[in-house]
C-alpha cells in the first residue's frame, strides 16, 4: 500500500510503498483511510519531539482519522502510539476507540476538527472542574486549536472568552468576546481558567502579569497547560503560586485517561459542524509539499 513515511526525525514525510498493517486482537480491524489530519501534535509525532514518542522508525505519522470499517462504516479513529499512524491507504484500527458517522459526515472536516476541538473540549469536560459562567482565556488563539478553543469554551456555556496572541493581525479572524495581544494581558487578569496553547518564555511572562494584576488573589485560577509552540519549558517565579490562588495542571495524553477522551467522542462529533473550521484536502501523493507548507493558516487533511 502507499503511505506517507517518515525516515528521519525532522525530515518531511514521503509517499511510498509501505507494508500493510495486520490486526491482532479481534477489537481491532484493517480500514480503508478517507481523511487524517496533519495536526501540531502529528508534527512533533513526526519530529520526535512528542513526549509519548519512542523513537521507533520509520514511521507513518497520524494520530486520529476518518476511514470505511469492513461492514461499511464510516467511522472517526483515534490511534494509541503507534508508529503505524493514520497517513496510508489502510491503517489498522480498535473499534473501542472509533465511533461511527453518519452516511452524510464531511470526513475532512472531521478530520480537520476532532483533534484541536478535543484539546479544549476535554481541558473543560474531564481534566478541571469547569462551570457555565466562567471566564475564560485562550493564550494562543490565533492557531488553528486556540480559535477552535474559543469556540469551545462559548459553547461549553463560559461567560466571557478572551482570545490572546501576538499577532494584532490575526487576532482580528478570533471569534472571541475580546481579543489581546499579549502585551494586553492585564486586561485579562480576573479570568477563572486559562487554556495554554503557548508554554516557552510568553507564559512565564503571562503568568507575572495575570497574578500581579488580579484584582482578588484569592479567587481560584485554574491554568491549563495544553500546548507548546512557544517552548517546552518556562521559568515558573515562585510569587506566582504563592501570592495568588493558582492552580496548574496539564491537559493531555496520559494525564487525562484514554477511556475519558474517548468518552468525549460522541458529543464532541454531536457539535463538530458548529464550529468555524477552515480545512484543505491534499492528496496524499502530495504530503511532502503539505507538510513543507508551515506559513498557512488552513487545517490540512490528507487524503488516501
Amino acid at each position: 500500500m502507499r503511505a506517507a513515511v517518515v525516515t528521519g526525525f525532522g525530515t518531511p514525510p514521503t509517499c511510498r510503498d509501505f507494508a500493510e498493517p495486520e490486526p491482532t486482537s479481534p477489537d481491532e480491524v484493517l480500514v480503508d483511510v478517507v481523511a487524517a489530519g496533519l495536526h501540531p501534535r502529528v508534527r512533533s509525532q513526526a519530529d520526535g519531539s512528542h513526549y509519548t514518542e519512542s523513537g521507533e522508525l520509520p514511521l507513518v505519522p497520524g494520530i486520529d482519522g476518518v476511514g470505511r470499517a469492513p461492514d461499511g462504516t464510516l467511522r472517526y479513529f483515534v490511534l494509541p502510539d503507534t508508529s503505524m499512524g493514520a497517513m496510508a491507504e489502510r491503517t489498522v484500527v480498535d473499534l473501542r476507540r472509533s465511533v461511527v458517522l453518519p452516511e452524510d459526515a464531511d470526513p475532512v472536516l472531521v478530520a480537520a476538527g476532532m483533534n484541536p476541538a478535543m484539546s479544549a473540549w476535554v481541558a473543560l469536560r474531564r481534566r478541571i472542574e469547569f462551570t457555565a459562567g466562567q471566564d475564560v482565556l485562550v493564550l494562543g488563539a490565533t492557531g488553528n486549536a486556540g480559535r477552535l478553543a474559543v469556540q469551545v469554551a462559548k459553547h461549553l456555556g463560559a461567560g466571557r472568552v478572551i482570545g490572546a496572541g501576538r499577532d494584532a493581525g490575526r487576532l482580528t479572524a478570533v471569534e472571541a468576546d475580546e481579543t489581546l495581544t499579549f502585551d494586553e494581558l492585564g486586561k485579562a487578569a480576573d479570568v477563572d481558567v486559562v487554556l495554554d496553547y503557548v508554554w516557552g518564555p510568553p507564559t512565564a511572562e503571562a503568568l507575572r502579569t495575570i497574578v500581579t494584576e488580579r484584582a482578588d488573589r484569592s479567587r481560584p485560577l485554574t491554568w491549563v497547560e495544553i500546548g507548546s509552540v512557544a517552548g517546552r519549558t518556562t521559568e515558573l517565579p515562585s510569587a506566582a503560586l504563592r501570592a495568588a490562588r493558582l492552580q496548574l495542571v496539564g491537559s493531555g495524553q496520559g494525564s487525562v485517561p484514554t477511556r475519558d477522551i474517548v468518552a468525549e467522542l460522541h458529543a464532541l462529533l454531536k457539535e463538530i459542524g458548529t464550529f468555524r473550521i477552515d480545512a484543505r484536502a491534499v492528496a496524499l501523493q502530495d504530503v511532502e509539499s503539505a507538510w513543507r507548507d508551515t506559513a498557512s493558516t488552513q487545517r490540512v487533511v490528507v487524503t488516501p
